[in-house]
């Protein structure tokens, strides 16, 4: 049987979160000269993120070359693409990454896990781009009761959005997917079968899927930017392990001038950028993103540099609220100085330090 695209991003993206293990296994066991600056050769900086849009800054920034040209001839720019936010933190955590674009739930647990120690957010990424599709005939929040909505992973930014807003309602939810609203946790790539088939009644996902679930005959009763103050809240934000920032800040500096040049040209460049998104998808799965698709969820997304930390604080608030966490003293998970530097250096506005 042949296998959809949507497929083949999912089994790409686990082989790349496999061979991102198998190199930080290699790590572990001894020759990390590289990473840490060791002998005569160039710093080797190991870039995470996911080949999808609310990734664009990084996915433009690897395909047009930004970054290796923000980097220069003394760091050799190694990536990897993941399909999910624990899997890039587990390569932090296992030295086999230094650098990953990722959510801020991802965020949040990496901190948590580590006391405070193994990640600092140095820039924003996007904005925006997620919303929950229901079938048609589903008209107000009050008709969800005894409905199957699909997030995609327990415990992930969209599965603690939408208890948190259901919890406002007034209806019920359970990790284990009981209450007035099952919760049903699934890769997105299959939300968007189940959707067609019936399985669920809707889904709280980022896009391309919120674009997906519409073209398969769904609608938006939540569009999440309604849910925040002025429309904005992080869902990409780019975090870099301590270990590698004080060993490596210049590195640090410079991956952070290409992740601003990099969004520049996502947003002067827009129909270059989208081209280049679909093209470099297109390389990792064996099929263009198709651009009509790019385009159609392009104008729910906000390119933006500044990380939005109180949309990240206030996401942790929810899901400390609807007890899918604890409490997390978020001290010292942002360091924007590499940001300000670079935005200083074009004559941009500084991002206020959290």
């Amino acid at each position: 049987m042949r296998r959809s695209p949507l497929r083949r991003l999912v089994s790409l993206a686990a082989v790349a979160v496999v061979g991102a293990a198998t190199l930080g296994t290699a790590a572990a066991c001894g020759d990390d000269s590289e990473s840490a600056g060791g002998g005569s050769g160039p710093v080797t900086l190991r870039l995470g993120y996911f080949p999808n849009i609310t990734h664009a800054p990084a996915v433009v920034g690897v395909e047009k070359g930004i970054f290796a040209d923000k980097l220069g001839d003394g760091v050799d720019l190694k990536t990897t693409t993941f399909n999910a936010g624990p899997a890039a933190i587990e390569a932090i955590f296992s030295g086999a990454l230094d650098a990953t674009y990722i959510g801020p739930n991802p965020t949040v647990n990496a901190h948590s896990k580590s006391k405070g120690e193994a990640v600092r957010v140095v820039s924003g990424a996007a904005s925006g781009g997620v919303a929950l599709v229901v079938k048609p005939e589903i008209t107000s929040w009050e008709q969800l009761r005894g409905k199957r909505i699909a997030t995609p992973q327990l415990g992930n930014t969209q599965d603690v959005a939408i208890r948190h807003w259901l919890k406002e309602k007034g209806l019920k939810t359970t990790k284990e997917g009981g209450g007035d609203v099952t919760i049903v946790p699934q890769e997105n790539a299959q939300t968007v079968e189940t959707f067609g088939t019936g399985a669920i009644d809707g889904a709280w996902v980022p896009e391309p899927f919120v674009s997906r679930l519409v073209n398969a005959g769904g609608k938006v009763l939540v569009d999440e930017r309604d849910l925040w103050p002025g429309g904005k809240f992080v869902i990409t934000n780019l975090i870099v392990s301590t270990k590698f920032l004080k060993e490596h800040p210049d590195v640090v500096q410079k991956l952070v001038e290409g992740q601003v040049a990099a969004n520049e040209f996502v947003n002067t460049k827009p129909d270059e950028a989208q081209q280049a998104i679909s093209d470099h998808i297109g390389k990792i799965t064996g099929k263009p993103l198709d651009l009509k698709l790019i385009k159609q969820a392009w104008s729910t997304l906000e390119f933006t540099n500044d990380p939005i930390a109180s949309s990240l604080k206030t996401g942790l608030d929810h899901a400390v609220a609807v007890e899918l966490t604890q409490p997390v003293d978020l001290a010292g998970l942002y360091d924007l100085s590499y940001l300000n530097t670079a935005l200083k250096a074009q004559g941009k506005a500084e991002v206020v330090q959290p």
